[in-house]
This record gives C-alpha cells, structure tokens and sequence, in this order.
C-alpha cells in the first residue's frame, strides 16, 4: 500500500478515516479540499488545482482524500495500488454530515480550509447525498469490482468496517 485512494458519499468520515491511516502507515495524506479551496473557501483555479492533482499522483506514495472533480478522480483511482470506498447507508452519511455540521459552527472541521463557510459547505453535502448516492455510488461499486484484479479493494459498508480496516494497520 504505497498510493490509496479513499472516496465515498458526503458525511462518510473519508478524511478521518484518512488521517488515522496516515498516522498509522506514515504515508503523507493529502486533502483535495485543502488543493481545491483556499483558507475562507474560495475555489482556486480549477486549471491549476487539476496541475496540482497531476503532481501529487506522481509522487512515490499518498492518501488521498476527497473527490476534487470527475476527472481528477478516475485518474486517481487508475493511479492508486489500494482503492478504499466507504459506502455506508444514505441515512448514515445523512447523520454524519448533520454532526459535522453542527461541530462546525463551533470549530472548523479537520481537514477543511481555514475559515471555510461550513453552513453554505454542508447544505452543499445535503444537496451532493442523494445524487452521488443515485449516480456515483452505482459507478464506484462496478468500478472497484473491476479493479480487484489489480489493485487492493476495501469496500467499507459500516462503521465496524472502518475500525475493522484501521485496526488491521496499527
């Protein structure tokens, strides 16, 4: 496990499942919101986020965390030796944003951008749930079906699953 890809639903817990797996593996994590987004939340130029993104898969190991554009993440994941899909039950990821939400008007979320407008972000998640539940969960599931062949494949459907995961790197 040298290049892992973690991507999911909105609220799935993608970027804490990826730092304790940084901290475990020592493998440098890099977090597409924090490429994608400046300290307040403005978008930087989508031009030179994809520069940066083709930069990170170049490097010798990573964790990637976020989904960033459809894009940059098929070549992420056509780039990754370890594909880690957190798919849990909508309601789950529904929960989870709200508890993300509700933390973030007191303090920023981990792994966000400084100053990052966590009210107009979350009604954001709302809205992405269910289209991403309807669209790409769909194409995340054939896609990892097809990759198990060659890559290693975590397809985590539970919060068990997760700990189950990180218990197995510490």
């Amino acid at each position: 496990m040298k290049k892992v890809a973690i991507f999911g639903n909105a609220g799935g817990g993608k970027s804490t499942l990826a730092r304790q797996l940084a901290d475990a593996t020592q493998l440098p994590l890099y977090t597409l919101d924090k490429i994608q987004y400046r300290p307040g939340g403005e978008r930087v130029p989508h031009e030179d986020y994809l520069a940066r993104h083709a930069d990170l898969l170049q490097r010798d190991s990573w964790i990637i965390d976020g989904f960033g554009c459809m894009t940059s993440a098929w070549e992420r994941f056509d780039a990754a030796d370890t594909l880690i899909h957190i798919d849990l039950p909508l309601l789950t990821h529904g929960y989870w944003v709200t508890k993300r939400l509700v933390k973030g008007l007191l303090v920023n979320p981990e792994g966000w951008p400084e100053n990052s407008p966590v009210l107009k972000s979350s009604l954001n998640s709302y809205r992405v749930l269910w289209l991403c539940h309807r669209k790409l969960t769909p194409a995340y599931r054939r896609m990892i079906a097809e990759a198990q062949a060659t890559k290693t494949v975590h397809h985590l459907t539970s919060p068990r699953d997760i700990s189950r995961l990180l218990q197995a790197h510490r």
